[in-house]
């Protein structure tokens, strides 16, 4: 049994929509961290997908430097989380609003 490209493309689609509603509903920032890695590996899938269909290896280019940028903002977020919990002592979004300005 061979496994189509539209199977890929909807498991992408639901990879993203449960990142985004993450994004978009949780408070605590290192869910919306895992969230936002969600969709940027559904967006890896995606590529991965159709480069395969299209047998172009372009593509898989674009997903290791989309790795790369990945790993990146974990290292820096990770970081950022850290100092807010020494400051702030939370993690939730809600009581950071008094870093503004």
């Amino acid at each position: 049994m061979q496994v189509e490209l539209a199977h890929y493309l909807l498991l992408a689609a639901v990879l993203f929509g449960i990142g985004a509603m993450g994004v978009l509903t949780r408070k605590n920032l290192i869910t919306i961290l895992m969230s936002v890695e969600l969709m940027l590996n559904s967006v890896n899938l995606t590529f991965v997908a159709l480069a395969r269909h299209a047998a172009d290896q372009e593509a898989q280019v674009v997903v290791f430097f989309v790795l790369c940028v990945a790993a990146a903002e974990v290292a820096v977020g990770l970081a950022i989380l850290i100092s807010v919990w020494r400051k702030r002592g939370t993690m939730n979004v809600d009581a950071l609003s008094a870093l503004k300005g």
